[in-house]
This record gives C-alpha cells, sequence and structure tokens, in this order.
C-alpha cells in the first residue's frame, strides 16, 4: 500500500470522528463551549497513534522514524484540514450566531471575525497533530539502548 493512502485513510476516519462529536455537542448546546474541544484531541491522538501503529506494523523491521512521522503528521493535518473545511461551513453558513455565542463568553468588546476564529481552529489542529506526533513516535521508534550495545561497551 503507497504511504500516502493510509494517512489518508485515517485522516478521514478522525475527521469523522471530530465531525460527529462537534454535531453531537451541538445538539446538546454544549458546543459553544471551548472547553469540550480538549476531546477534540483526544480523537485526533487515538486516530495519529493508530494509524502509525498500523505503519509501523505494516513495515515491520524496516520502519523508519522519519516515515513513522511522516505518516503521523500528514494523518493529522489531513484531518484539521477536513475539520477546519466543515468548521467554517457550519460557523458561516449553518449557524451563522455561533461565532457570537463563542466569543461573548469570553469578552464582548473584542471584534472577532469568522476567518481568525478558521485560522485559529487550523492552528490549533496542526499544532496538535504535531505534538502528539511527536509524542507517539517516542513510543515507536527504536531504542538505541539494547542488549548487544550494552555489551559492547563494558
Amino acid at each position: 500500500m503507497p504511504k500516502i493512502i493510509l494517512p489518508i485513510r485515517f485522516g478521514l476516519a478522525i475527521a469523522a470522528a471530530l465531525i460527529v462529536y462537534f454535531l453531537l455537542l451541538s445538539v446538546f448546546g454544549l458546543h459553544v463551549y471551548p472547553i469540550y474541544s480538549l476531546f477534540n484531541g483526544v480523537i485526533t491522538g487515538f486516530g495519529i497513534y493508530e494509524a502509525i501503529k498500523y505503519y509501523k506494523r505494516e513495515k515491520g523491521p524496516a520502519f523508519e522514524y522519519s516515515d513513522g512521522f511522516s505518516v503521523g503528521v500528514v494523518t493529522g493535518f489531513i484531518a484539521t484540514i477536513i475539520f477546519t473545511i466543515f468548521f467554517a461551513l457550519y460557523a458561516g453558513n449553518f449557524n451563522p450566531d455561533f461565532l457570537n455565542n463563542i466569543i461573548n463568553r469570553w469578552e464582548d468588546t473584542y471584534n472577532t471575525s469568522i476567518g481568525s476564529m478558521i485560522f485559529l481552529v487550523a492552528i490549533f489542529g496542526f499544532a496538535t497533530s504535531t505534538v502528539l506526533t511527536l509524542s507517539f513516535m517516542q513510543l515507536f521508534k527504536q531504542s538505541w539502548n539494547t542488549k548487544s550495545k550494552n555489551k559492547q561497551q563494558k
């Protein structure tokens, strides 16, 4: 399987889960509380972890850190781009009052545009994807502390 197919597949799954979660929150009116967006990191993290794990299992001993890192980052970036497009459509067309409801929770003296909110959603997603991938790659990389190296040093 080409390396790009895996991130696309997992990125679509993560984006779908994020959209379903957001819509579920909106049914109960909880989508205007930013604290609930912390669970987005859990959803994204699970998807990135599974993508890297699947890729490592597929590559076996030929698994390299840089390849695993690129799979994780691309997976997260694809999910972020798709969710950001959904968020832009939702905040701009489906629920135009959403932006006012979420901003009024913090401060009503700022004039925040939809463009800046979309930019923030994208930046948060890209940052989350990068940090989670770096964290998960610590679990998947090969250790340099092998028994054979320790015996050679003594």
